[in-house]
Formats: C-alpha cells, sequence, structure tokens
C-alpha cells in the first residue's frame, strides 16, 4: 500500500498522537489517515462543514441523477456560502503516514486509523483548495444552507458522507 495521508492547517506537526475526535460519541481514541482518492474530503479547513457525495455508475437513481447528473461529474461537494471566503484563503497540508502501523478502518471510503504515535514521514502543502476541485473533476457546490441538499442527497440513494455537520446553519 502507498503512503496513507493526514491534512492539517498546521504545517509543524511533529508528532501525531490519537485522540478522541469532537464529533464522534465514544471514548476511543483513534489517529485517522486516508488513501489519495480522499485527499479532497479531508483536506479542507478544519473547522468547515462540507457535505460529500459520490456515486458509482451503477448506483444511479432519478435523485442521483438529477443531483449529480447536470455537471457530468461522479462526485460532489457542497459548502455553505459563509465558508468560500476561508476555503479559499485556507492553507493546508497533506502529511504522508507509513502505513504499517494503520489497519482500514473502512477501506471502501479510504479510511484507515491506529491507535499509536506516529512520526510523519514528509509533509507538503496542497495548494489551491477550489483549483484541486476542478482538477479532480468534482463539482464544488456553494449553497446558502446545507439541510436542503443533505435531505436530498440522504433520500436519493448516493453513497455520501457528511462531514462536520454540526458547524451547518440552521435549518
Amino acid at each position: 500500500m502507498p503512503h496513507l495521508l493526514h491534512f492539517s492547517e498546521d504545517p509543524k506537526i511533529k508528532v501525531f498522537r490519537p485522540h478522541v475526535p469532537q464529533v464522534r460519541r465514544t471514548t476511543r481514541r483513534w489517529l485517522w489517515a486516508w488513501t489519495r482518492s480522499m485527499r479532497l474530503d479531508s483536506g479542507s479547513p478544519g473547522t468547515r462543514h462540507e457535505l460529500a457525495a459520490g456515486v458509482t455508475a451503477s448506483r444511479w437513481s432519478e435523485i442521483g441523477r438529477a443531483l449529480l447528473g447536470m455537471g457530468a461529474h461522479r462526485r460532489m461537494h457542497a459548502i455553505e456560502t459563509v465558508w468560500l471566503e476561508r476555503m479559499q484563503a485556507c492553507k493546508m497540508y497533506m502529511y504522508r503516514f507509513d502505513p504499517a502501523p494503520f489497519a482500514a478502518h473502512n477501506s471502501d471510503a479510504g479510511y484507515y486509523s491506529t491507535r499509536e504515535t506516529i512520526t510523519p514521514l514528509s509533509v507538503e502543502p496542497i495548494g489551491d483548495l477550489l483549483a484541486l476541485h476542478a482538477g479532480a473533476n468534482i463539482e464544488l457546490r456553494i449553497v446558502p444552507n446545507l439541510w436542503p441538499i443533505i435531505d436530498a442527497v440522504v433520500a436519493s440513494g448516493l453513497e455520501f458522507s457528511i462531514i462536520r455537520k454540526m458547524n451547518a446553519s440552521p435549518r
């Protein structure tokens, strides 16, 4: 397996320690890493919220086609308008980890985890987040409120991930 990746706005982290994520209902300490394919799901401002929805060709429903088919993309991310300026200004860094201490947490989704303390192999800036979306053929939707699109994606049968939903504006 190639290197696993971790993303942060802090370019000076020397050691990563497992911790209890703020959004998890668990007391277990984890350190998360992703495969390269998950790069843009985790590489956005740390306090933002984003909806990521993806499909495979065999999973198109009418709602899914309506949501994703218009732009001829197979993947869509959405952020609220109030987060656009922060996303444009964000400087994100990609850390590379040796995959040996990690186990697949959800290998289909590209998530790996460990309970070990990890020293990164390297760190590098990932560049302009908007340009990265365009280069990866990911449609980026900027919407006033995420809840209508969250509801549509959940009802669509598409595979999806909703990251930091608690930061979304009220319904």
